[in-house]
């Protein structure tokens, strides 16, 4: 049975004094054998310095007024029949740091317009239709569509509460692009507030947020009026579920409803984790403004190669899971030295089980890398800016005629994969003979399902009945979780015949095991590390014929042994994420859907300060960075040498933050102190005398110079000076 709810498990198991903590988990249980394997889940570049001049240039601040500055640009002087020429700005930009800003880009489904607005609910047969429950048999979910009177006019559940849910079956993936909503016909019944959630199977749903992460839609004010909204952006499923967050408070739940939309059509590949597709993309587009690579996929696993391109140069292009997140490396051969490829992540938690798009621009100078919603503007450095591949490689690191593939496979599905326009998996399923299949690959996105549970807050828990006999000495119980927090109770139960309980905890990013049992020191184990990061942990819990082990993420993990005087086992009820508080019934979870978010990857930390988090909230570590706050927002330093001395320093270096909380950076620079004035001067590397030699045939010399400042803060001090001096001290024979 296929449905998305959030359900309540009755229990009256007594309660513990551990709190549930937060997390997803997703469980299998067994009994007397082994758990089935599961898939785990501006640097600038400086000039040589040449000069024999003295070069001192310092700035003068207004009184009360915090503005300096270094006088730059272009000076010239003549002296000894030979052009002096000081170029304080012909520094070039290219460097080992890439400038990369982001940038908001706007969902390509958007085109389409009023085209895609058909409506997709009211020609569905009743059997589309299912719900948490019915209020009789002329209630039930297939007369919820929009405008129709039959039945007793709507759907309307058993119990008016927010454990309820209707879901429509589309019949196939589809573009939705609005919901319309109306209450039960000549009733008082009506939502006034509800949440969307989307899936391709009917699993692993996801909740629908609009731009401004408010996941509530407002509903209706009566029984026959008709509320519709525009999906901001548009959604891709199969599966939709409304779940009722308010109703009319004189009446009950009661819901007809329609959603719009038009056909999808898309080309889809699936990779087992061992096979590929090579491609020969001959022949070779012509070298051209912009190229691209665009595809859309759904990972199993959080670590895999999507595609390889490269060419007869030896330039290549990889993107790459790793850990859940998208990296892009540009590559001349094969070697990994930081002066042979750039490699740009982004994204987060993209092992979802979710489709997610990416898109790669090449343009002469720089990348678009797109993920989902949000964009990179990448600088390519000059050495890797060739765009000639003559061969890709598709779920695999793997060139035509090797046998090995580098990196690791990709386990999951493609879709919609194009290269310069060209639809590669059309080429494939045509048996196109440019294409060359390796392994099990299917022209279809079959998927296991695993039912993800969400822990919403400290009082969530899971009840379920243990599936070995209560007189069995050997159990086996295993489970994958993902979440943020250090600590925090997985799992507990009680031993038989009230012998003793056990605990499997989170404490200090490790696992715990803890078995109490009367009259005897309590037995603990600990195994693995940092399972705080957010990725995807397997645990699995195992006893038989006196051997007790509890092991983390199977063999690439660790595993803890005991072998206690005593079997473990259960008494017939296992409590997942913690227990119910007495007298309570109110379970808080999420069933069919993992709910983490990654606070940290939208970079609310400012200046490069350190992010971290826990479920619910993110911290900025400031330390070194010269910026305070909860984001590091605020500077520490002031604004100008004139600052310091009215806070009663004296002559010194300094660090000088000229825009305060901006993006530039503080610099630290000498501030000259006087009783009637304040200079702020900024140095560079050659103050001492220098033989300068005209060059053969000319009768001028051309000097750099490394100041102290990056060039952005020379031209902020610039910008913002009242008065500049620089010397320059000539010595002739």
């Amino acid at each position: 049975m296929t449905h998305c709810s959030i359900s309540l498990f009755p229990s009256s198991h007594e309660p513990h004094s551990h709190a549930a903590r937060l997390c997803c988990c997703k469980a299998a249980l067994t009994s007397r054998s082994s758990v089935p394997n599961r898939d785990e889940p501006p640097l600038l570049l400086l000039s040589s310095l040449w000069s024999q001049a003295h070069v001192v240039q310092r700035c003068k601040h207004r009184t009360g007024i915090w503005k300096v500055c270094l006088c730059g640009g272009r000076v010239e002087y003549r002296a000894a029949s030979f052009l002096f020429i000081m170029d304080l700005w012909s520094k070039t930009v290219w460097g080992i740091i890439t400038q990369v800003t982001l940038i908001v880009f706007s969902f390509h489904g958007e085109t389409q317009g009023e085209v895609c607005h058909s409506p997709l609910v009211s020609n569905l047969l009743p059997s589309f239709f299912r719900s948490s429950s019915q209020l009789s048999g002329s209630h039930g979910p297939g007369f919820a569509k929009l405008n129709r009177r039959e039945g007793a006019g709507g759907w309307s559940p058993l119990s008016s509460d927010r454990y309820q849910w209707l879901q429509v079956d589309l019949g196939e993936r589809t573009h939705i692009t609005a919901v319309s909503t109306q209450g039960r016909y000549g009733s008082s019944d009506w939502l006034t507030a509800y949440l969307l959630m989307f899936s391709d199977t009917g699993h692993n749903w996801r909740q629908y947020r609009q731009e401004d992460s408010i996941g509530a839609f407002p509903g209706n004010s009566n029984a026959d009026s008709v509320v519709q909204h525009k999906l901001q952006q548009p959604v891709i499923g199969r599966y939709v579920c409304l779940i009722p967050l308010d109703w009319n408070p004189n009446g009950r739940i009661g819901l007809r409803l329609e959603t719009f939309g038009c056909p999808y059509n898309s080309d889809v590949v699936s990779f087992d984790g061992r096979s590929s597709l090579l491609y020969r993309l001959i022949p070779r587009p012509r070298q051209a403004t912009r190229e691209s690579v665009s595809l859309i996929f759904k990972a199993l696993s959080n670590s895999g190669t999507l595609l390889h391109a490269e060419g007869r140069s030896e330039h290549s292009l990889s993107l790459q899971l790793q850990k859940g997140r998208l990296l892009l490396t540009l590559r001349r051969g094969r070697s990994s030295s930081p002066d042979s490829q750039h490699v740009v992540s982004v994204g987060s938690l993209l092992d979802d089980q979710h489709w997610h798009q990416v898109t790669v621009e090449h343009h002469s100078t720089h990348l678009n890398l797109t993920v989902d919603k949000n964009t990179l503007w990448v600088q390519i450095p000059p050495r890797l800016t060739r765009w000639d591949h003559d061969q890709m490689s598709v779920g695999a690191d793997q060139a035509l005629g090797s046998q090995r593939s580098i990196n690791r496979h990709f386990h999951g599905c493609l879709e919609n994969l194009e290269y310069n326009g060209v639809n590669l998996i059309d080429l494939a399923k045509q048996r196109d003979q440019r294409v060359t299949l390796k392994g099990n690959v299917t022209f279809s996105c079959d998927e296991p399902v695993f039912v993800a549970m969400t822990f919403t807050s400290p009082q969530s828990f899971l009840w379920l009945p243990s599936m070995s006999e209560r007189s069995s000495s050997s159990m086996t119980v295993g489970f994958q979780f993902r979440t943020w927090n250090e600590e925090g109770l997985l799992l507990t139960f009680d031993l038989p015949k009230q012998g003793g309980a056990v605990w499997l905890y989170l404490s200090k990013t490790r696992l715990h095991l803890q078995i109490h049992k009367s009259g005897r020191a309590p037995l603990e184990l600990s195994a693995g590390s940092a399972l705080d990061d957010g990725q995807w942990h397997s645990v699995e819990l195992t006893s038989r014929r006196g051997h007790l082990s509890v092991s983390v993420d199977g063999g690439e993990g660790d595993t803890a042994n005991a072998s206690p005087p005593f079997p473990v086992s259960t008494d017939g009820q296992l409590f997942f994420g913690g227990c119910p508080p007495e007298g309570s019934s109110d379970h808080h979870l999420q069933i069919d859907m993992c709910g983490i978010i990654d606070r940290c990857s939208l970079s609310h930390c400012e200046h490069g300060g350190g992010c971290s988090q826990s479920w619910s909230s993110f911290h900025c570590n400031c330390s070194d960075t010269g910026y305070s706050g909860a984001t590091c927002h605020s500077s520490i330093h002031e604004q100008s040498c004139e600052a310091y001395k009215h806070r009663g320093n004296t002559s010194g270096l300094y660090y000088i933050d000229v825009d305060g909380s901006g993006p530039i950076r503080p610099q630290l620079i000498y501030c000259n102190m006087t009783e009637d004035q304040t200079w702020t001067v900024v140095q560079h590397n050659n103050t001492d005398l220098t033989r300068v030699r005209p060059s053969p045939g000319t009768n001028q010399h051309s000097a750099h110079f490394e100041y102290t400042a990056e060039e952005e803060q020379l031209t902020a001090i610039i910008s913002q000076s009242e008065h500049c001096e620089q010397e320059v001290i000539y010595l002739c024979r």
